[in-house]
């Protein structure tokens, strides 16, 4: 089984990974701090550049910082 078929966000409202401009990320990220899979995730996000929504628990501006910080 794939790490995206065992994440705790295949079973939850997918809208909540990815809010509206200035919308709140509480929700997403209290699903990702229990998931098995978020590094995988985090890292699957760094790779591809996903610039929208929340992976590994990170939003994009905090994928952006983190990049930044591994330069």
């Amino acid at each position: 089984m794939s790490w995206q078929e065992r994440a705790l966000c295949a079973q939850t409202d997918p809208e909540a990974f990815f809010p509206e401009k200035g919308g709140s990320t509480r929700e997403a990220k209290k699903v990702c701090s229990g998931c098995e899979v978020r590094a995988e995730c985090l890292d699957y996000a760094l790779a591809n550049d996903e610039r929208f929504g929340i992976w590994g628990g990170l939003s994009e501006r905090e994928r952006r910082k983190l990049k930044r910080r591994a330069v």
